[in-house]
């Protein structure tokens, strides 16, 4: 399949993190989707329910990222592919990638991101 929707960057301010801090103050969370779909349809009836609510799934990853913390961003990525297959059925495959821009390391970087691919 070489179809394709891409979602960038949503954003939400989320309490995720292995240390009080992070629980405490928050910090903002980026996501990146990547939904394999066959678009064949769509592209010939012009018609929403021949392809995916591209609205529905960023108030989807923005519902994850602001609500029941987690300590890993591991499992918020996995979390948000879950439902995106499971509430999205002409959804085969999807990529979610989470940045983590503030993340506590010793080092100077421009961002941490963790990413996961599920499949049906």
């Amino acid at each position: 399949m070489s179809d394709q929707i891409l979602l960038t960057g949503v954003h939400g301010f989320g309490y995720h993190g292995l240390f009080d801090h992070e629980r405490r103050d928050g910090q903002d969370f980026f996501v990146d989707v990547v939904l394999e779909v066959d678009l064949t349809n769509a592209a010939k009836s012009d018609h929403i329910d021949d392809t995916v609510n591209y609205a529905e799934i960023s108030d989807l990853v923005v519902q994850e990222i602001t609500s029941n913390p987690v300590n890993l961003i591991e499992k918020l990525a996995g979390r948000i592919a879950e439902r995106i297959l499971n509430e999205h059925p002409k959804v085969l495959q999807t990529t979610v990638t989470v940045h983590k821009p503030q993340a506590p390391v010793n080092a100077q970087l421009k961002d941490l991101a963790v990413q996961v691919t599920r499949k049906k």
